[in-house]
Order: structure tokens, then C-alpha cells, then sequence
């Protein structure tokens, strides 16, 4: 009867629940929308009157301290960096037998760097031009690479760390870094303010819209146990919403 009933559990989905259609709505839905508004006046070539006094004002109040951290993070957040970072996510977590986040690890962000390139080729924004430049960016400016491997890595780091004691540092680290890094492009000069938004919105929505459709929290509940010193402090079967 057991097993009756665990079949039949498995052949009726669960209706979505609620935090779930509210965390689509607002992790993926609405930041597309707000991607969607700014590519949209890129592609019709109209200009943000914001940006450029923003620019100026953030230039104006850089310190010799901020312009060092944002060298720094600029070659942190770049694909040397993070290329290695980003083979090395799935490539341990295939080791640690956690098939399922590795595909998840491996898809969310190998797409991440996909789809940057193809933004990037599509709009080829041209890249502020307001001081010299203390770094050399060639590239598109539209979205910005970095802000949104910053999000994007981020936000696949606080999904793995979701279901252990580390989920709240691990939010809380990653929001503030990727606000840092964002402040970086622009006490840099590379970026618009648009570039940066857009980019971390799309990170975020594209590594939550994977997580969603690989299964979400469900598929992980078949994967094998982590090893003792990364066990989880919820039980594997316990949906933590």
C-alpha cells in the first residue's frame, strides 16, 4: 500500500505553489520586462538622459582606494577568472556525484556567457567615451559581461546553498558583491548605467528560469547525499520553500 500510494504521488504533479508562481514573477518575469523596456529603446537608438550626469557625478567622488578596488574586481570578474570559475562549479560537483546541480551549474552558466555574446552581438552598443580609461575594454557595451556573471554565479551559489546553514550568508554575500561589482563599471567608465542593469537582471533571470526548468528544488531530492562534512541541515526529502 505503501508503494501504492508513492506511485501514485508520483503520477499527479502537485498543483505550483504559490511562492513558487510569485518567485517567477519576480525573479524572471519582471526583470525581462525590465530588460526587455531597455533593449528596446537601445534598438530604436534612443538615450537615457540619466546616464551620463550619473557618470559624471560617480567619476567626480572616485578615490584613489575606489578606482584600485574597481581594477580589481574588473580583472576578478573577467573571463580568465571567470571561465575557471565557472568550469570548476560543475566539474566538483559531478565529482561529489551531485549530477543534477551540475547539470544545472553547468547550463545555467555556460548559458550565461552564451547569451552576454549574443546581447552583445545583436545591440553592439558603443561604450562610454567620458575619461580616459584606466582599463582597456574593446567590446560591446550592451549588457555588461561582468555584472552579469556576477549575478548569475551569485545566484547559482545561493541556490546551491539554499538548503544548508550557509543560505542567508551566502544571500547576503552575494547581493553586496554584485552591487560592488556593478559600482565598479561605472567608477571604471565602461558601462552605462542601462549596461549594468540589464546585465545582472539577466543573470538573474536566466539562472532562476533554469533552475525552474530543470525541476527546481524537486530534483535535487534524487540526488545522491552530499559527504558528511557538506550535509545539509534539512532532511533530503524536505521542501523548504
Amino acid at each position: 500500500m505503501r508503494g501504492a500510494a508513492y506511485y501514485s504521488d508520483m503520477s499527479s504533479p502537485r498543483p505550483p505553489h504559490p511562492l513558487h508562481l510569485l518567485s517567477l514573477l519576480l525573479l524572471v518575469l519582471v526583470p525581462l520586462f525590465i530588460v526587455g523596456e531597455i533593449a528596446e529603446d537601445l534598438f530604436e537608438k534612443q538615450r537615457f538622459a540619466f546616464e551620463t550626469p550619473l557618470m559624471q557625478t560617480v567619476h567626480a567622488h572616485t578615490t584613489p582606494a575606489l578606482l584600485h578596488l574597481s581594477v580589481f574586481l574588473h580583472h576578478l570578474g573577467g573571463p580568465v577568472v571567470m571561465g575557471g570559475v565557472f568550469v570548476l562549479i560543475p566539474v566538483v560537483l559531478w565529482l561529489l556525484r551531485q549530477r543534477h546541480l551540475a547539470l544545472f551549474s553547468l547550463v545555467g552558466l555556460g548559458g550565461a556567457v552564451v547569451l552576454n555574446g549574443l546581447m552583445k552581438l545583436f545591440f553592439h552598443r558603443a561604450r562610454p567615451e567620458l575619461w580616459p580609461r584606466v582599463v582597456v575594454e574593446n567590446g560591446p557595451s550592451f549588457p555588461s559581461g561582468h555584472s552579469m556573471f556576477a549575478a548569475a554565479l551569485m545566484t547559482v551559489l545561493t541556490v546551491l546553498a539554499w538548503r544548508t546553514p550557509w543560505r542567508w550568508p551566502m544571500l547576503v554575500f552575494g547581493v553586496l558583491y554584485t552591487l560592488t561589482m556593478c559600482s565598479s563599471r561605472l567608477v571604471l567608465g565602461v558601462h552605462y548605467p542601462t549596461d549594468v542593469l540589464a546585465g545582472v537582471l539577466a543573470g538573474l533571470a536566466w539562472i532562476y528560469g533554469v533552475y525552474r526548468l530543470l525541476g527546481g528544488r524537486e530534483g535535487y531530492h534524487s540526488a545522491t547525499p552530499l559527504p558528511a562534512g557538506l550535509s545539509t541541515e534539512y532532511p533530503v526529502g524536505h521542501d523548504v520553500r
